[in-house]
């Protein structure tokens, strides 16, 4: 028996002052496993699904010869594999200007955190036989699906993080130097991304990590009255370099490492803390998930931990780990 995929196109109240002027209407993708029906009496359990920097939902869609998407994963994991049994997974569109999201709310992106948990998350409980909530993610969907575990126990009982932001000295701090050549090659970041969507090649390197950078500070350091820098502050000086602490520390109070201490009550609550991450991750993000580990380990906070051999993409794979972890602990 194979599931089945649903599109809606939903019009957000919330997102419609973002003040990139990014869509708000956007497609919430559902998938529903085989045999669903709204009278089934457990109800099932909903994984929502954040993507990483760079993307949509709708990606988990993508056909890949060499891999499977997220329909053909979870129909194999349900009726051949029967590795765990029917959930429903909601994909979503968080995208912008910027080039992605952290699933926070920041004035100078949106209200993406909101739009998740006040819109889309009753949105899809108005309308599916649901029971309890997970968040699944990888890279920035792992970061987001952390924090949303952290801070909303309350809707999501348990989270998976494959190869999530964290440790930010690790992940981010090397790639300071080459955003800064970018811009002072531009001119300035507000030069530069007002050239870059103009660009016919909207891949290359140099780029995406100058707009990953616009985009952490645009989570991590908004400023609303900073108009001539897109209202962010940027964690550097633009003409020497030196790291500016007074903004690095906000984008570090946002760190999970460091959150992780704030928010131990609430992840004392989760039925599942999953975190997972490759030993040869381009990011460096296998030391950030170590720091997490420990410091959970050392609070006395149950959870999965694994490492393995691979780097920082094409983790799709791993899926078939974290997706009947997350069943059979919501389900217990």
């Amino acid at each position: 028996m194979e599931g089945k995929t649903i599109v809606y196109h939903h019009e957000s109240n919330i997102l419609k002052s973002n003040p990139l002027k990014d869509p708000y209407k956007r497609d919430i993708i559902v998938y529903l496993p085989p045999g669903y029906t709204s009278s089934y009496s457990r109800g099932y359990v909903t994984v929502y699904a954040l993507v990483g920097f760079g993307g949509k939902g709708k990606m988990l869609l993508n056909e890949d010869p060499f891999g499977e998407t997220i329909e053909q994963r979870m129909n194999r994991l349900i009726s051949i594999d029967k590795k765990c049994g029917p959930m429903i997974i909601v994909m979503i569109d968080c995208f912008n200007k910027l080039g992605g999201s952290q699933y926070l709310n920041s004035p100078a992106i949106g209200m993406y955190e909101s739009y998740i948990i006040d819109e889309i998350v009753p949105f899809i409980d108005q309308n599916f036989n649901c029971s309890f909530r997970a968040v699944l993610g990888h890279s920035s969907g792992g970061y987001g699906s952390i924090v949303m575990g952290m801070r909303h126990p309350e809707i999501f009982l348990g989270f998976a993080s494959h190869s999530g932001d964290s440790a930010f000295e690790y992940c981010y701090l090397p790639d300071f130097p080459k955003a800064l050549n970018v811009f002072k090659e531009a001119g300035g970041p507000v030069k530069w991304f007002n050239n870059f969507w103009k660009k016919s090649n909207l891949h290359q390197q140099n780029d995406i990590v100058a707009l990953n950078i616009l985009a952490m500070a645009a989570h991590y350091s908004p400023n609303p009255s900073s108009k001539e820098s897109m209202g962010i502050d940027l964690p550097f000086d633009l003409e020497t370099g030196e790291i500016l602490y007074d903004v690095w520390n906000r984008w570090l109070s946002w760190d999970p490492t460091r959150l992780v201490k704030k928010y131990s009550g609430n992840l004392k609550q989760l039925k599942l803390i999953y975190l997972d991450c490759g030993t040869k991750d381009e990011f460096n993000l296998q030391w950030g998930t170590r720091i997490l580990h420990s410091k959970l380990e050392n609070m006395g906070i149950l959870h999965f931990y694994e490492e393995f051999d691979d780097g920082h993409r094409h983790l799709s794979y791993r899926y078939d780990i974290s997706l009947p972890k997350i069943y059979h602990a919501l389900n217990s």
